[in-house]
């Protein structure tokens, strides 16, 4: 049996596996439940990750904001 790492398994997951690794992992979920428990916990990961909505808190884009307003009053002078 092949051990597959968990970076294996994210690469299979994304459909970035060569064509051999995607079948030698198929093959291997068909018998080894250890690896189907990974490979259901990283999927599980995977579409929570896809989720994540990131904005910047509010007083680093006044930050930026109040920079490039300094920066404009320099360009000025």
């Amino acid at each position: 049996m092949t051990n597959f790492t968990p970076e294996d398994l994210i690469l299979y997951l994304y459909k970035e596996a060569s064509a051999e690794q995607t079948a030698a992992i198929e093959k291997a979920l068909q018998n080894d439940w250890t690896l189907r428990e990974k490979l259901k916990v990283l999927k599980a990961s995977m579409q929570r990750l896809d989720k994540i909505v990131v904005s910047p808190r509010t007083e680093v884009v006044l930050n930026v904001l109040n920079h490039a307003r300094e920066q404009a009053a320099e360009e000025v002078q």
